[in-house]
């Protein structure tokens, strides 16, 4: 996945990111704001490990993100009523 891509939709992956990492916290990923060296660095910052597991974890998450958890072009968010 496109980094650029999560950032674009940060608040419809940051829930994703509080199931991968319970420890971080809502301003945790309000101050990350979607820069992935940020994130990193939170991570390091609430779990103590090093700046290179911090990456790993992030890469490693990096990779399950799906197409489907973004809403598709013009959909915005309304919904039937």
């Amino acid at each position: 996945m496109n980094w650029d891509r999560i950032e674009g939709n940060w608040k419809q992956v940051k829930g994703k990111m509080l199931e991968q990492w319970g420890k971080l916290t809502d301003d945790d990923l309000d101050v990350v704001a979607g820069r992935r060296e940020q994130l990193a660095g939170k991570i390091q910052e609430r779990y103590g490990c090093a700046k290179d597991e911090a990456e790993r974890q992030v890469a490693a998450w990096e990779r399950t993100v799906s197409d489907d958890w973004f809403d598709p072009p013009g959909s915005g968010s309304r919904r039937p009523h």
